[in-house]
């Protein structure tokens, strides 16, 4: 401790020193958990798995066999990465799958994207099915939509282009008679649409990224966001749909357990949720056994030794463990000790049903 000649003055800084501890912000409450349990820290997968999604926008000019050596080390045996088109052009797509097929041909899936600019061009729903078609016989084996295009694309009269918006209709009928899976994402968690005050379970999260604050009167309401997304998965029964972040969700399972039920056309992965799952184990892990044939593994952003948490709570049964992000999850979770046959449908089997042309020989039976 520092010196101080006067024991008076020592006082004094000390009563500072309390009153400005006294003062720490919200956010900077971070202290480590004392509670002493076992520890599991799991940093390959027990099955090889499938990561249904992922985003490498530099997929034509990457290094893949760099990617790969780091996916060995999870023991990810194949990545989706589903920004195909990158910023929208055919040349990227093109150097993205031509890029895989030199390196590594069996270790990634390739999805393309569609564009909604333009879309009030009458000539709009055949030229974007016409450009499906020829990015399927290219080497794309899915679609992606991204968030944007159901919250913030607008048409030429500044109106939002809702999802269900009958001119991407045939878009999604297309993709049925091709065979590939829609994996979208709609929306983003509701609490981003909620008051941002002290009943905002994501309060910090919003503080400290303010930008993820929604507003219904620019983006719709969460629920007509959420309710044209299920329209188009009832409307369109052919057509395979992975929603995506457990359909946001994954705080109310008994919700999506309904909506699993109604729509058999309807999948759902992982990716960013896993937290919700970590801490409601016993319910997370009743959801997975049940709806084992529906749920794939995904991640989201490429961060290797975030995977280690994901591997936790799906593989162990560990207690009261954090997240990675305090600000996305501050509480604490626990570890679904999944069942082997449910952790491999997990983590393959069920994307290699959904998902054309993965390489079924990289995994167990």
């Amino acid at each position: 401790m520092k010196y101080y000649a006067s024991p008076l003055l020592f006082l004094f800084m000390l009563q500072i020193h309390i009153i400005s501890a006294q003062k720490m912000q919200f956010e900077e409450y971070d202290p480590p958990s004392t509670l002493v349990v076992p520890e599991t820290i799991i940093k390959k997968a027990k099955f090889p798995f499938i990561d249904v999604h992922n985003h490498q926008f530099r997929m034509p000019t990457q290094n893949l066999n760099k990617l790969v050596s780091e996916m060995d080390q999870l023991n990810m045996a194949v990545m989706v990465n589903l920004s195909g088109r990158g910023r929208g052009s055919d040349e990227h797509l093109k150097g993205a799958i031509e890029n895989v097929k030199a390196t590594s041909p069996n270790r990634f899936i390739v999805f393309t994207n569609i564009d909604l600019k333009g879309i009030d061009d009458p000539n709009w729903t055949t030229k974007t099915i016409t450009q499906l078609e020829k990015d399927v016989r290219l080497g794309a084996n899915g679609l992606k939509i991204y968030k944007t295009q159901g919250m913030d694309n607008k048409d030429s009269k500044g109106n939002r282009i809702k999802i269900d918006d009958p001119r991407i209709g045939p878009v999604w009928e297309k993709c049925g008679e091709l065979g590939i899976p829609v994996l979208i994402h709609a929306a983003d968690p509701k609490s981003f649409w909620d008051a941002h005050n002290n009943q905002n379970e994501r309060w910090l999260e919003l503080k400290l990224r303010s930008r993820r604050k929604r507003d219904a009167n620019v983006t719709g309401s969460w629920e007509t966001i959420i309710q044209e997304q299920h329209t188009i998965f009832r409307k369109h029964k052919n057509t395979k749909f992975i929603n995506a972040h457990l359909g946001w969700y994954g705080n109310n399972l008994a919700k999506l357990a309904e909506l699993m039920d109604e729509m058999p056309n309807m999948y759902t992965e992982i990716g960013a949720v896993i937290a919700e799952l970590g801490r409601q184990p016993r319910n997370a892990k009743a959801f997975l056994t049940k709806y084992q044939d529906r749920v794939m593994f995904g991640k989201d952003s490429w961060k290797p030794k975030e995977y280690y948490t994901y591997f936790r709570v799906l593989e162990s049964n560990d207690e009261y463990f954090p997240y990675y992000k305090r600000y996305h999850a501050f509480w604490k979770m626990y570890g679904l000790d999944l069942d082997d046959e449910v952790l491999k449908k997990l983590y393959y089997k069920n994307a290699l049903k959904v998902i054309p042309n993965i390489d079924a020989s990289l995994f167990p039976k």
